[in-house]
């Protein structure tokens, strides 16, 4: 029997590397975040990448104790997918694996900006977080729609770029701070 877990990630990570060096190719900005979902039977992996900014307010290395405690908190909210994407319960998730952590970035000299916030300098730094969840649901096909508490949680966030690949084939989204709600009508 083939481990269904393998397949979603096999499914999904072309999409996946073609989404990051897409991210890559453009400017760092500030606000957009992005998340790949993964929908393969009852298993839902999905895959958050957020700008420092957005989730802690700053991109620059942690140098206070309270810059440490804002780092060990997002942490701990990037670490309940459940609390940020909002399932309908009646599709009845469970979080079957949850990592977060923070990954730091330097700009090579040259690379183009979509902000001037920052000392624009060689080796500036970019910090990110990067999640990875795994969710088990009972009833994929209840789900209708993803509720982004995760702009509640995170005020500084603004957008959320979406790409999703399921039985039904791959959709791209934009879901905004304004309209925090996908619509999935049909798609599962």
């Amino acid at each position: 029997m083939i481990n269904k877990t393998a397949l979603v990630m096999a499914l999904v990570m072309p999409s996946m590397l073609f989404a990051q060096e897409a991210r890559e190719l453009g400017a760092h900005q500030h606000g957009h975040s992005a998340l790949n979902i993964a929908i393969e039977g009852t298993r839902i992996a999905l895959e958050l990448e957020a700008p420092g900014a957005d989730i802690v307010g700053f991109e620059y290395e942690a140098q206070t104790a309270e810059d440490r405690a804002k780092l060990d908190v997002a942490v701990a909210e990037l670490s309940k997918p459940l609390a940020l994407f909002v399932l309908p319960d009646a599709a009845g998730c469970t979080v079957v694996s949850s990592s977060a952590g923070l990954v730091d970035g330097h700009h090579e000299e040259g690379e183009d900006h979509a902000h001037d916030d920052h000392a624009e300098k060689e080796g500036a730094q970019h910090t990110e977080f990067h999640a990875e969840y795994l969710l088990d649901c009972a009833d994929p096909t209840a789900i209708d729609r993803i509720e982004f508490a995760f702009f509640e949680v995170f005020p500084n966030a603004q957008e959320v770029e979406v790409q999703m690949i399921s039985e039904t084939g791959s959709q791209a989204f934009e879901v905004e701070r304004a309209d925090p709600v996908l619509d999935l009508s049909g798609l599962i």
